[in-house]
């Protein structure tokens, strides 16, 4: 399997090309390859495919899009190569392995053959490179912005590698081959000055002056007409060189060493005898990061580059670093300087000066020569470095401020810095190249552990050890001290280890060995923070849930939204939580535990569960608008200060969805807590997705809420979260165990004098009583339910009873009083706005009367709007009802693959 940029977007498999289909959805593709095994957020897929004002279903077409792209994934057996589309919160990540993708490739080859010092070898692998392109890039995708800045991108990088195939063929004096190579290009960007010099150049040297001469009055003339401007420096020096017959001899000198040389795996060549060398040991036991390490070789391979490297306390940056340093010693002949800056330590930082003299003196200045002002070191330092191949690594710097004295400066040094922070100040001042650290992934954390272990005795436990890897959260400073305390007991399994961790309120405890662990490294950042951000991330430790947004911190630390964000966004520098998507943050597992045993106060779990059942019940008012709660808040209700505001049904479900684990998560939380209340409060908000999405597996949670409403005494909560079970077991087809609920549900509503909840559980027992041969009972508890919600002025509950009354009617054949019935719902007064899947549900219940009655054309568009509404909004289970009445008409080859496809995406999510 082959995935292309360099010409037409496309897959290429054994069997062919994937028929890719529209314009949009190559377009998706291409932004998804262009950042491979990265989330690319919905609102930047947005932007890729329309260059102006988005469609109000952009959402759903992007869906849609995702979900054809993992199908021909799954017919291309894709899983083989290790290729998954999977959703990551509000965006979607492509996973692969990079090699796959033809730009990867093209980029590996052209960095090979710049390290290539044989120009003959250099030639051989920049074509190896050019062949891979098909055609423009991005071919066949929508030429928005973003894409035609990227494509562009691409295309910048094919002349900048044929500039330099033709240098390599200069050098093994293959001059012609050099012209012709740049002729074709120079036609084609007449005005790119550098392909016009370096064609010059070559003609001149293969003999051919005059041909150099005219070029230049060619692109002169060009230069003058379409842009006004006369040539630049560049091409100015070549038409010098021509004017004097300088050729022959004049051959370009053989291209500087690079960067990093991208040899295989293990260390380079040792360098040069005498050179200056400060490095720490090689760190033992290092394992994988390939990506990070071939990510800080490309991003030291710019002019006076300064790399920083980024992770949270002990994800292995500095062993990083100088593994990577250790390996590519030999491309830096003027030496290696290293200094830790302890920006996180107790001992205190180095002053600037301190840290000057140690390099200087490594650099051969005598110790009266060495300037006693920061200042002067810093010039003497620069002016030492500016003609050496140097590196110098920054090691565990604090802020921008600590690094930017220390920098050589010089055209061929190398510097990287290490940080707990982002560092955006030296991004920004000195162009730094951020090379971001995450945790291991299991397999590497496995290896991690063989490494300190032996191989033998991590292969014997393979299941405990990847479990281990898992309970350290990939932390590489957590594995090696779990490592340690095993290698220190060999008679204790790996098993018994994970099992020990396996206990929260002891996990950090054995994640500490002497002065070294976890713990340590996160107070030292932690004791870093302003102190109101130190306050929002102890209250961070009490959310039950996995993910926050600005609205949950603010609910957690007692304040409002924008002091949460901006405290989030320091932490988030700080590498304490990481952003998942827009507006969504998270905890790794061992930060998590870390402030949960800060000190945070005991109100500031009720605040949070507050705080979700308030943003529910204001997802629930959008989702269902004139719909009355359908729960009355506690009188200790703690209101957030502010809370999330839903415009339209489609950002309400859309929450609800992102935020189902969590939620339950809270529910769980408020329930070992002991507050009842609030647990089926927390549960029972949730009902708009329930009917959304009824096959989702629901009953654990509302088996939860059931024991709490019972648990706090409140008969009308227990009746409606047995009517909301009831149904739920009557749509997974356990009837049986649904009676126990639904015949219980309506007397308790009636004791509460809850009419409007009777109605609904008479409505829903009447789909109980249905499913087991009583329609006659089913229609009769629909009538007395109607009655009930009409008496109670709830017409949306009246709404539903009409609708299972026209569905029992339809089942008993009485086609005209379930037309009638369905048509009095839809017109029903009081309620003039109707769900999108309320409106599905009651066309499909008409379409089909009228099939009934005979009138097929009537029929089959009412149900083929059901059907469009029910695929425009995502309601897939009445998208099946509709579609699967007209497949029962019509043997339309379109309308069964919109059936197959809304059936996937239900069986998919059951």
């Amino acid at each position: 399997m082959e995935f292309r940029l360099l010409g037409a977007v496309c897959v290429a498999t054994e069997a062919g090309e994937l028929a890719l289909g529209p314009a949009k959805r190559r377009s998706l593709l291409a932004a998804l390859l262009l950042r491979p095994n990265c989330p690319v957020p919905l609102e930047q897929l947005t932007q890729s495919l329309w260059d102006c004002e988005p469609p109000p279903r952009a959402r759903s077409v992007i869906q849609g899009h995702v979900s054809r792209l993992r199908v021909l994934f799954a017919g291309a057996d894709a899983g083989m190569y290790g290729v998954e589309l999977v959703t990551q919160g509000a965006a979607y990540v492509l996973r692969m392995p990079e090699t796959l993708l033809d730009a990867h490739r093209f980029e590996e080859l052209v960095t090979l053959a710049r390290g290539r010092r044989a120009p003959a070898d250099a030639v051989a692998m920049y074509q190896e490179a050019l062949s891979l392109w098909q055609g423009p890039a991005l071919t066949g995708a929508y030429p928005s912005p973003p894409l035609q800045a990227a494509a562009h991108a691409l295309e910048e990088l094919r002349l900048a590698t044929v500039e330099s195939l033709a240098s390599a063929y200069s050098r093994l004096g293959e001059h012609g081959r050099a012209a012709a190579v740049l002729r074709a290009e120079a036609g084609s960007h007449p005005l790119r000055e550098s392909l016009s010099a370096a064609l010059m150049r070559a003609l001149q040297r293969a003999g051919r002056r005059s041909e150099a001469l005219d070029w230049f009055h060619r692109t002169r003339r060009l230069l003058a007409d379409e842009l006004g401007v006369d040539p630049g420096r560049e091409l100015a020096d070549a038409y010098a060189v021509a004017l004097r017959g300088e050729g022959d001899d004049a051959e370009e000198a053989p291209a500087p060493p690079p960067a990093v040389p991208t040899t295989a795996h293990g260390p380079s060549a040792a360098p040069p005898a005498g050179t200056v060398d400060l490095l720490p040991r090689v760190p033992r036991g290092f394992h994988g990061r390939a990506a990070e390490l071939t990510a800080l070789s490309r991003a030291a391979a710019g002019e006076a580059p300064v790399c920083l490297v980024t992770g949270p306390a002990g994800v292995g940056k500095t062993a990083l670093v100088v593994h990577w340093a250790h390996r590519n010693r030999a491309a830096f002949p003027g030496g290696l300087l290293y200094a830790d800056l302890r920006g996180f330590s107790d001992t205190g930082e180095p002053a600037h000066l301190e840290v000057l003299r140690e390099f200087l003196l490594a650099l051969g200045v005598a110790p009266r020569r060495i300037p006693e002002t920061t200042t002067g070191a810093s010039a003497l330092f620069r002016s030492l470095a500016a003609g050496r191949r140097l590196l110098v690594v920054l090691d565990n710097a604090r802020g921008s401020d600590q690094v930017r004295e220390l920098l050589p400066g010089g055209a061929r040094c190398v510097t990287v810095v290490t940080s707990r922070y982002r560092l955006r100040g030296l991004i920004a001042s000195d162009a730094a190249r951020p090379v971001p650290v995450d945790v291991l992934e299991p397999r590497d954390g496995t290896a991690l552990l063989a490494a300190v272990l032996g191989e033998e005795r991590v292969l014997a436990e393979a299941v405990a050890a990847r479990r281990l890897a898992e309970l350290c959260g990939g932390l590489p400073l957590a594995l090696r001290v779990a490592a340690a305390r095993l290698a220190d007991q060999p008679d204790w399994s790996l098993s018994a280890m994970a099992t020990e961790l396996s206990d929260e309120s002891r996990r950090l405890s054995l994640l500490d060995v002497e002065d070294t662990g976890v713990r340590a490294a996160l107070r030292l950042t932690v004791r870093r923070l302003p102190e109101d951000v130190a306050h929002h991330f102890a209250h961070l430790g009490r959310h039950p849930g996995t993910h926050v947004d600005r609205y949950t911190a603010a609910a957690l630390a007692g304040t409002d939204p924008g002091t949460a964000e901006a405290a989030l966004d320091k932490l988030t520098a700080a590498h304490l939580v990481t952003r998942t998507a827009p507006g969504r943050w998270t905890l790794h597992d061992l930060v998590r535990l870390y402030a949960r045993g800060l000190d945070a106060g005991p109100d500031a779990l009720v605040r949070v569960l507050d705080h979700s059942v308030a943003t529910a019940l204001g997802a629930a008012g959008a989702a269902e608008p004139g719909d009355e709660p359908c729960f009355e808040l506690p009188a200790d209700f703690r209101a957030p200060k502010a809370v999330r505001e839903f415009p339209d049904r489609d950002r309400a479900m859309a929450w609800y969805a992102a935020e189902r684990d969590d939620l339950a998560l809270a529910a769980a939380a408020a329930r070992a807590a002991g507050l009842h209340g609030r647990t089926w409060r927390v549960v029972l908000a949730q009902w708009p997705q329930m009917v959304w999405r009824v096959l989702d597996g629901w009953s654990p949670l509302l088996e939860t809420a059931l024991e709490a409403a019972r648990a706090d005494g409140d008969e009308r909560a227990e009746s409606r979260v047995r009517a909301l079970l009831g149904w739920v077991l009557t749509e997974e087809g356990r009837t049986e165990e649904a009676l126990d609920h639904l015949e219980a549900a309506p007397a308790l509503a009636a004791r509460a004098d809850d009419r409007r909840g009777e109605a609904t559980a008479l409505v829903n027992l009447s789909l109980a009583q249905a499913a087991l041969g009583s329609p006659q009972e089913a229609a009769e508890g629909c009538e007395r339910a109607a009655r009930l919600a009409r008496e109670a002025g709830a017409p949306h509950t009246e709404r539903l009873a009409l609708y299972h009354l026209a569905r029992h009617r339809l089942a008993a054949g009485q086609w005209r009083a379930a037309l009638g019935t369905s048509v009095d719902a839809l017109a029903l007064d009081g309620a003039p706005d109707v769900s999108a899947a309320s409106r599905t549900l009651l066309l499909t219940v008409a379409g089909e009367a009228l099939l009934g009655m005979g009138d097929e054309a009537e029929g089959v568009r009412r149900l083929e709007d059901a059907a469009r509404e029910a695929e425009s909004s995502g309601y897939d289970e009445g998208a099946v009802r509709a579609l699967g009445a007209l497949l029962r008409v019509s043997a339309d080859v379109g309308l069964r693959a919109r059936y197959d496809t809304a059936m996937l995406r239900l069986m998919a999510r059951t």
